[in-house]
């Protein structure tokens, strides 16, 4: 049997002393029987997010083990010091752990082989990331989109909202935090490969005043941001905000977003689809990926179909010309029975 990572272990010892360590970070709430209750991992007052206390190392009802009831998030102990202390590498996580536990720190030659020499980071450290972002609705991302006009923000668990994301402008600058959106990147089966972080300027209005506000991280070859499961018709594009304009127009069409031209002309297609429509940036990338991935849905056997701006994306477009004549737009473009499937042709006229 393998050994325990020293992050399973750090959980252990922590929730070996569960009550003290939600005594230290959540200092606003309260035991009641076996579990803590507080508002939430930020330490706000109420009874949101419980954590149970006492239970078995493992399994169902271990100790340690939180629940936030207001957002669904939850996990060990490890990613509650993580989400409260707003620590979004595993590294500074298990450090932070360390301390409060009073262990010894490793050396440093013991973490040199396991850093990863790439700045995006693993799929681990994205995940991690995910978990600790807030839900989009009434944050500061979901004033961000309205913004840009994409106000269509049901039903998109792809996005989340980090009220403070690092950001390094590279390897020998000092860290910052901004204001992030976050989006998850998933396989064709759902599972978190990576995420795509936009910094934002804390009014909202825009993106923060970085050199580099977009990031991904993560393995993101094949993979996309996707809003709503493909089956038979899927509508693939570069950006996220492109993507979410026209989900504005074509809300029960399936989309995903490839986040650059180079990762769209490569994204991964499901089994089950017939019919792409390939949403084209108008630029030379664009065009390019375009191309690209339209010839290889053609030689997978899917019908590939060009979804054209009239300026320079679909944001643009939704932003300038409205969403009304956004939708008449794209009746010119997608099949007759795509017409009736997805847009009421009432609003088309």
């Amino acid at each position: 049997m393998n050994a325990p990572s020293p992050a399973a272990r750090l959980s252990q010892q922590l929730a070996q002393n569960a009550e003290s360590v939600c005594r230290h970070y959540l200092s606003n709430g309260k035991r009641q029987g076996s579990y803590w209750l507080v508002g939430n991992a930020d330490n706000h007052p109420g009874r949101s997010l419980y954590v149970r206390l006492k239970g078995p190392d493992s399994g169902q009802g271990a100790a340690g083990k939180w629940t936030d009831a207001a957002t669904g998030e939850h996990g060990d102990l490890l990613d509650l010091i993580a989400r409260n202390r707003h620590l979004d590498r595993l590294r500074d996580v298990l450090d932070e752990a360390r301390t409060f536990l009073s262990l010894p720190q490793p050396a440093p030659s013991q973490w040199t082989p396991h850093r990863s020499p790439s700045p995006q980071g693993s799929p681990e450290s994205a995940r991690r990331l995910f978990a600790m972002s807030k839900p989009l609705h009434g944050s500061l991302a979901e004033s961000y989109l309205r913004g840009r006009a994409i106000t269509q923000l049901i039903d998109l668990p792809a996005l989340r909202f980090h009220p403070c994301c690092y950001y390094r402008p590279d390897a020998d600058a000092d860290t910052q935090t901004w204001p992030a959106l976050i989006a998850a990147v998933t396989d064709l089966g759902g599972a978190i490969t990576g995420v795509h972080r936009t910094w934002l300027d804390p009014s909202g209005k825009s993106k923060a005043p970085i050199a580099t506000p977009r990031r991904a991280m993560g393995n993101l070859l094949g993979n996309a941001v996707r809003f709503g499961m493909a089956q038979d018709i899927l509508a693939a594009g570069e950006g996220i905000e492109t993507m979410l304009s026209l989900r504005g127009a074509l809300p029960d069409l399936a989309m995903a977003a490839g986040l650059s031209a180079n990762h769209l002309s490569a994204m991964l297609l499901p089994a089950s689809l017939r019919v792409l429509y390939v949403v084209r940036d108008a630029d030379a990338a664009g065009d390019g990926a375009a191309a690209a991935l339209s010839q290889r849905a053609r030689h997978e056997g899917i019908e590939a179909r060009l979804l054209s701006p009239l300026l320079g994306d679909f944001n643009d477009d939704l932003r300038m010309i409205g969403l009304e004549q956004l939708r008449r737009h794209l009746s010119e473009q997608l099949a007759p029975e795509h017409v009736v499937r997805f847009l009421d042709p009432a609003r088309t006229r």
